[in-house]
């Protein structure tokens, strides 16, 4: 089974959104995810600075079996990215809560109306087991 924090919300799409200050979240992939995907290999992602739509997509993630996009789980700007990726894309594998994130991104508008459509971890472990 794969692992699903419960401090953390989920997308549909296999995002998990932290909160890290008052109008600031960062993102990753989930367990989940990484796992489907397999080796990750390369991650392209935007630069700090771009805008970024909920739902849209921000990024791709590459690995030995496949491409896949990644989407942004909320409205805003790009306030940082995890530069560790460009040489040790890996770290989505062995460390995808952690080492591994992927953005982080303020949010336009209230964040707690920007998160308020995410899933809940036991919501994320039912969508995951469909």
């Amino acid at each position: 089974m794969s692992e699903i924090k419960d401090q953390l919300l989920y997308s549909a799409e296999h995002e998990w959104v932290e909160r890290i200050s008052d109008d600031t979240v960062r993102i990753g992939i989930t367990d989940f995810a990484q796992h489907q995907l397999g080796d990750i290999v390369f991650v392209e992602l935007p630069q700090a600075g771009a805008e970024v739509a909920s739902e849209a997509v921000i990024g791709t993630i590459e690995s030995v079996k496949t491409v896949s996009d990644l989407f942004s789980p909320v409205t805003g700007t790009i306030t940082n990215f995890n530069p560790e990726l460009e040489t040790e894309p890996e770290l989505v594998n062995s460390d995808p809560y952690g080492r591994g994130w992927m953005v982080e991104v303020k949010v336009s508008g209230d964040l707690d109306s920007a998160l308020s459509n995410l899933l809940s971890a036991e919501a994320y472990a039912e969508h995951a087991q469909d």
